[in-house]
Order: C-alpha cells, then structure tokens, then sequence
C-alpha cells in the first residue's frame, strides 16, 4: 500500500487537538494546537544533526498541508 506523505488525525479524547501525522523519514506526529512533536523514529547523534535544519521545514509543510486540506473541506 501507498501512503500520502501527510495524514490528518483527531480523536475526541483530545478535543482541542490537530494531529498530521508524517509517514515518510523521519516518521512523526505533530500537533498543531501547539507544534508538539512525537517521533515514530529512532535517531543517533548523526541523524540528530542532520534532522535539525531539516525540522523547520517539514513542520511548514505540515502545517501547509493542514491549510490545505481544510480549505478543501470548506469548498464542498
């Protein structure tokens, strides 16, 4: 099976929360209500370094992706 790189989650546990989950490398889910991250990943120090200028962007993307997706719920 093919996964979309971006996902969107909410559970009524969490009623205030947006969750895009990433599920490519490096595989996490972000909640929008306040940009917590929680890693589906292992890393060493190497991917530490590496993954740290990376962030900042994947995070943009799945933000924009959220603005995305809720801009297409509200045109239909």
């Amino acid at each position: 099976m093919e996964l979309p790189k971006f996902i969107l989650g909410d559970n009524t546990d969490y009623p205030e929360s947006i969750f895009v989950i990433h599920t490519e490398f490096p595989r996490f889910v972000i909640d929008l209500k306040d940009d917590e991250v929680e890693w589906l990943e292992e890393f060493d120090k190497e991917d530490e370094k590496e993954l740290s200028g990376e962030m900042e962007g994947i995070i943009k993307d799945a933000s924009e992706f959220y603005d995305r997706e809720v801009s297409r719920y509200e045109e239909n």
